[in-house]
């Protein structure tokens, strides 16, 4: 029993220090947001707690100042929910058939999808823009949004769930009458919600944080999504710290909502595809 005990409270020290370090950073941004940014250029990015020079100044600027963040901010947004929803939508019925369906050459098509994971998204950036740019499609939502939609980690991961589902209720549903269609939306995708949960989260963050494939491809300011819009207030003629720091803080909040509110769902879709299949 003793050994037990031991066992947790070494395991509850560890995830408290983990968790404490993975905090730091947030609490560091979070006391910043509050101070000049002659501070933060003075004194840089650090944890001291200083009443006398914090103020809500920078969040009134952020509201009431004239700048573009809320554009960058509701570009991203708008960027992300249509991304997340195609990919979802996409990668599950591309995933459903490799789980389903037996046709000709599906394990060479899933070996691929494998070997696709492998290759670093940095591999594939001068061939995609040279693509991009052949096809008319730079300086658009549509050429950030669809080399996305179709993922291989999500398709994966989808597959590995769909592994685990009985084939009993696709039987189920072909003896009732059911169409192809009717099984795969009435009966599959209910049974997902949990591993949907669990990959809108993570494509939420990769869609919301995602820097270099937009930078490149966009030119029209207007069209800047929240992070390229936050390194533009960084030039070698002046730099907007107050905007910067207390925007790198709002921008927490959306993926912060988004964890909180699948948190549930994301626990156990996680836990499924890990161990079903």
């Amino acid at each position: 029993m003793s050994r037990d005990i031991s066992i947790k409270i070494i395991l509850f020290a560890f995830f408290a220090g983990l968790c404490a370090l993975i905090l730091i950073p947030f609490y560091a941004v979070t006391i910043a947001s509050f101070k000049p940014g002659e501070d933060l250029i003075r004194y840089g990015l650090n944890l001291s707690f200083d009443l006398s020079v914090m103020n809500f100044d920078n969040f009134i600027y952020l509201f009431t100042g004239n700048h573009a963040y809320f554009t960058w901010f509701f570009n991203s947004l708008l960027l992300t929910i249509v991304q997340v929803v195609l990919t979802l939508l996409v990668s599950a019925t591309v995933a459903y058939g490799f789980s389903a369906y037996e046709f000709r050459g599906k394990n060479l098509l899933f070996l691929c999808v494998l070997l696709i994971m492998m290759v670093p998204f940095e591999i594939l950036l001068l061939p995609l823009y040279t693509l991009t740019n052949k096809i008319g499609l730079m300086n658009s939502y549509s050429a950030i949004v669809l080399p996305g939609v179709a993922s291989a980690a999500t398709i994966f991961f989808f597959r590995q769930y769909l592994r685990g589902v009985p084939k009993e209720i696709i039987a189920a549903g072909r003896v009732d009458g059911a169409s192809e269609y009717g099984i795969y939306m009435r009966l599959i995708l209910p049974v997902m919600k949990p591993s949907f949960a669990a990959m809108a989260i993570l494509n939420g963050m990769n869609s919301w944080n995602n820097f270099l494939w937009p930078f490149m491809v966009l030119s029209d300011a207007g069209k800047y999504t929240l992070p390229i819009g936050l390194k533009t207030l960084l030039t070698p003629y002046g730099n907007n710290y107050d905007l910067l720091i207390v925007g790198s803080f709002f921008s927490i909040i959306p993926i912060f909502i988004l964890f909180v509110a699948f948190q549930k769902y994301f626990i156990d879709g996680m836990t499924a595809g890990a161990v079903k299949g």
